[in-house]
């Protein structure tokens, strides 16, 4: 019989296949701690049945809610000692809203983000859970700690039950609390939406007056040169679009593609070929004539059919030589010429001592940097600002950071501020490689390199 080690847990595997069964289920039953997290190691499957290899998983998966809760309480703990966040105020008129994020930065958020290599929006969100639920939820935050509950279930309490009062939201969780544990996180979110509902009507139809004026549009990049499509609008609009776009789908006929592939090609018919409406130019095919821009960098072989290595879709990545042919042979496509250092695939380019990029000089580093160069930062460059990694001295600009693409860098309104004001935030460019090193206020680097234009 094998050693026996705190709590009845064996710590040797010299023991039969119903031993450890019995084991596995035993721990399924039993609270995660720091000893049965040291057994973990020996739940292997080919030591145990069919039936208790499901404990065994039940069993990790009870140990990743309870290291989740670890997690919150340390993030919480980060969040209570930075700087509070960047005030929600419209600042007075002649105010310097570069003055009030520099007294007001929250910089826990990018700390996080670099640290566990998540986008911004994941790590201020996660605070904000973390803050949530050590605040407001202990109930919650106790069953995520024993392994009852998912941390996507915990989740998906803090984010619901935040837009109501502190009172209101524990009266929701107590609701729920008893139920939660036998519910997987579909089931838990549609009962946590039902009783928001029923405890703030009022609150739920201004709440949704408020996401109506946040409609937007959404793209995601997909593998194998695809992409997710659709918008963010009210339900009911979304229902009488699905059921246009599936009419349209119908009236393709019987031609060898599938209802699906029909629908997204009647997606893209209908907005594409649309009819001419308000303010639209006539074009020969009786559809509005809409001016499009589609960035895409290709290594001139590829787009003479020498070689059949991929492009850069800008705001996507990486897309087949096809895909790019479809592109650049299309009509009205314009072509400009880059240089590419064969080594780094880094563009190449001079320019003036002008504090203001050329025209040129900006599409340089934009085709170069792609993103925003802060390390958890996918902000398009498209949409950055383009800062002087060495401060450009206006009186004497020979003497200051010049305006060359080496010495510059897209960052986002946010990283850019943070660059420029926060006294614990420092950033320095590597010429040839085009690698930023950052440092942070608590010392660590962290380190974002731009992708290469192209890649053998």
């Amino acid at each position: 019989m094998s050693e026996v080690g705190q709590g009845g847990v064996p710590v040797s595997t010299g023991v039969g296949a119903e031993s450890l069964d019995a084991w596995a289920a035993l721990l399924r039953e039993q609270a995660p701690s720091a000893e049965t997290a040291a057994s973990l190691d020996d739940l292997k499957g080919e030591w145990l049945s069919p039936r208790g290899r499901v404990d065994a998983l039940a069993v990790v998966e009870r140990h990743l809610g309870w290291l989740q809760a670890k997690q919150v309480e340390l993030l919480a703990a980060i969040s209570d000692h930075a700087e509070g966040p960047p005030s929600a105020d419209v600042p007075a008129p002649g105010v310097d809203m570069d003055a009030v994020f520099l007294g007001e930065w929250d910089c826990a958020v990018e700390e996080v983000a670099c640290a566990l290599k998540l986008a911004n929006s994941t790590a201020a969100q996660r605070l904000e859970t973390a803050r949530l639920l050590t605040g407001r939820h202990p109930v919650t935050l106790g069953l995520l700690t024993d392994g009852e509950i998912s941390y996507q279930q915990a989740r998906i309490v803090a984010e619901q039950c935040a837009v109501l009062a502190v009172d209101v939201a524990g009266e929701v969780e107590r609701a729920l609390v008893e139920r939660m544990p036998q519910q997987a996180a579909g089931q838990t979110r549609a009962a946590v939406r039902r009783q928001v509902h029923r405890v703030d009507p009022e609150g739920a139809e201004a709440r949704h007056q408020e996401r109506v004026r946040e409609r937007k549009l959404l793209s995601y990049p997909q593998e194998d040169g695809m992409a997710l499509f659709g918008a963010v609008l009210p339900a009911q609009r979304a229902a009488v679009m699905q059921q246009v776009v599936e009419a349209y789908a119908v009236g393709y006929g019987d031609d060898g593609r599938t209802l699906d592939q029909k629908r997204a090609d009647a997606l893209y018919d209908l907005v594409v070929h649309q009819q001419l409406g308000p303010g639209a130019r006539e074009s020969g095919s009786g559809c509005r004539a809409i001016t499009t821009v589609v960035h895409v960098t290709v290594p001139l072989d590829v787009l003479m059919g020498l070689d059949d290595g991929p492009g850069e879709l800008k705001g996507y990545g990486p897309v087949t030589a096809g895909q790019v042919r479809e592109i650049a042979f299309a009509a009205g496509t314009v072509w400009r010429r880059l240089l590419v250092q064969p080594a780094s695939g880094l563009l190449v380019k001079t320019d003036p001592l002008t504090y203001k990029p050329t025209a040129e000089t900006a599409r340089h580093v934009v085709a170069r940097d792609q993103y925003c160069a802060f390390p958890s930062c996918r902000m398009p460059a498209s949409r950055c600002d383009l800062d002087h990694v060495r401060a450009f001295d206006h009186v004497r600009p020979e003497r200051g950071g010049p305006t060359t693409p080496e010495n510059l860098q897209p960052l986002c309104r946010r990283h850019h501020r943070l660059k420029t004001h926060h006294p614990g935030w420092r950033v320095a460019r590597d010429a040839h490689t085009g690698a930023a090193v950052w440092t942070a206020p608590t010392g660590h680097t962290y380190i974002n390199t731009p992708p290469p234009v192209y890649r053998e």
